[in-house]
Formats: C-alpha cells, structure tokens, sequence
C-alpha cells in the first residue's frame, strides 16, 4: 500500500507534537516540517529526523497532504496556499478566523475532491467514543470547560479557543438547526473575551448551555447530557463517562452495571441503571491524525470534515457578535 506523504506547517508547541506522532503513524511518510521561523523549522526537523523546509512551495511539491498548526489568522491563506497545489489538508480548529474564509475553503475542496479535516480532537476523546453502543439524542446539554490562564491562544476569545470544541460535539449529537442563540462574557486579562457563557437553543427544543473560561484556578473538562430515560455524564479530562438510564426488565443490559431501584409498575416498570462505559484506551491527537491519512489514502469524508468546522464556527462567530453586543451596551451605562 502506497505510504501517504505528510508535511507539517508550523512548529510551535503543538506542531512540535505533531510531528513526533506522525512519526509513529502507519501507512504515513513525515516528509518533513515548515515554519515562518526557520530556526525553529530546523531544531525540529533535527529532533525528529526529518528535513526542514524554509521555502513552503518546495515541501508542497513533495508531499500528499498537509498538517496546519499554524495561528488561527494564518489557516485561511495556507490552506488555500495548498488546496492551489491539489494537496489534501489536516487543519487545527478553528477552522479559520473568518466565516467566509471557511466557506470558500470548503467550497474549493469539495469542487477539488480534497479531503479537508479539522482538529477538533475532542470528538475523538475516550469518554466519547466510549459511549457508542448508545443512542444519543440531547435534549439539555450543560458544559463547562475551564482552564488557567495561558498567552498561548489569547490572539482570539475563548469561544474560538476553548468552547468551540463543545460547540462541535453539541452540533454533532442534536439533529437540529440551530434557533435562536444569546451569549455573554468579558475580557479580564487579555484584550479578547477569557470567559464566556452562550445557550443555544434549537428548533427541536434542544437547548445547550455553554460555558467557557481560561483564567480559572482549576481545569474543567465536563459535559453533561439529559434526553428521555437517560442521563450522561462525560468528563473529557480523565475521558471516563457514566451514564445513568430507566431500562424495561426485557432490556436489561449485557455489560456490569448496577440497579437502583425500580419505577413504574406493570408493564410500564422500569430499572434505574447506572453503567460506567470500558473506557477506551486511545490517544485522541494521534487517532484523529491516523483517521486523516485514512481519509486520504481512501478518499473518505473525515469524521470531522470542512464542513463540520464551519457548522462550529458560525455558532461561534455569533456568540461572540452577541457577547460584544452586551458589552457595548454595558458601557452605555458608565
């Protein structure tokens, strides 16, 4: 089987990683890594043992697809830097800093026939993938994701940072379109908004409640989900998730788990259960970059494709037109 030829723009923190599990990706060859930053392109290529390229043209003409890790402001001018090369694109979320910037990338790679994946790696976290053997249809979506503060990201405001990755897993889980949404938030140490919180409500009565921080003293990573008979718990830090559903007596499951007493009676009885998912033992950043060489080698949609970043980035890009909005209005009064 022909190995898929990668390259790496950008060799920031995250590219730096990257690049080491591309080195360990079957069925990959790691052509080697480009950055604005030459310097820092080549302690790179020398650490992993791959070429540095200070020309992107050149590291374009030798490789399949491209992996972005680039800052959010610089994704829109290379991916279609690479898309104008026929190359298929790994880019981290967001999937750009414009919506029409997205709109046109994914325009071109479904005209192109280009496998356009975005790193929303969360998709790929265990407490989620453990949880699919269950029908899951949210009605109430409760998030919390906070973090301690760090420069790194600060160039844009923590729904594009941070929420957005709950964003896209609530747009993959409710069938719905989204219907109305409101949102607030401020900055406190930065110049972009460092804490927010957004409901978004959808035309099925789904409703998701989203809150995001990154100056927070303690690390939250935590979804929760109620829909009928079920409630689901994930915490995407340890990637453990529990659930907790009535089950009819006929449908008990399989796996361990433990009764909590009954509801109902006659044939409308029910067992309240709680089972904790096999958790899965998987490295979400290399799964999602193994899934994208997949995805070009069989010229399949990825799990998380263009299209789906752009779904993500719309909700977001109004939460934070709807956040700046309060702002201004708050100021009237001082």
């Amino acid at each position: 089987m022909k190995k898929i030829k990668v390259g790496v723009i950008g060799t920031g923190h995250l590219g730096k990683i990257h690049t080491k599990l591309f080195k360990e990706i079957e069925n990959c060859e790691l052509v080697g890594v480009y950055d604005q930053d030459y310097e820092r392109a080549a302690l790179v290529g020398d650490e992993f043992k791959v070429n540095s390229f200070s020309d992107l043209d050149l590291l374009l003409n030798q490789v399949d697809a491209v992996d972005i890790v680039a800052t959010t402001s610089a994704h829109y001018d290379l991916v279609k830097k690479a898309f104008s090369q026929n190359k298929h694109v790994f880019v981290e979320k967001p999937i750009t800093a414009h919506i029409w910037e997205a709109e046109e990338l994914v325009q071109i790679a479904e005209e192109k026939k280009l496998i356009l994946q975005v790193g929303h790696i969360e998709r790929f976290n265990p407490a989620l993938i453990s949880l699919e053997k269950y029908k899951l249809d949210p009605l109430f979506v409760q998030t919390d994701r906070l973090a301690q503060f760090n420069p790194r990201g600060t160039d844009v405001a923590v729904v594009l940072d941070l929420m957005i990755h709950d964003i896209d897993i609530i747009l993959s889980l409710v069938k719905s379109e989204v219907k109305n949404v409101s949102a607030s938030g401020v900055p406190v140490v930065s110049s972009t908004i460092d804490i927010a919180n957004a409901r978004i409500e959808f035309e099925n009565g789904a409703v998701a409640n989203v809150t995001a921080s990154r100056i927070s003293q303690k690390k939250m990573r935590k979804m929760r989900m109620f829909q009928r008979d079920a409630y689901i718990s994930l915490d995407f830090t340890t990637g453990v998730a529990e659930v907790f559903r009535l089950v009819p007596p006929d449908k008990m499951p399989e796996s361990p788990f433990m009764a909590f007493g009954e509801l109902g009676v006659g044939e409308n009885k029910k067992t309240v259960v709680f089972e904790q998912p096999e958790f899965k033992e998987v490295n979400a950043l290399k799964l999602e970059l193994e899934l994208f060489v997949k995805a070009v080698a069989d010229g399949e949609t990825p799990i998380v494709s263009g299209r789906d970043g752009l779904k993500a980035l719309r909700v977001a890009d109004l939460i934070i037109a709807k956040i700046e909005e309060s702002i201004k209005n708050c100021e009237k009064f001082f």
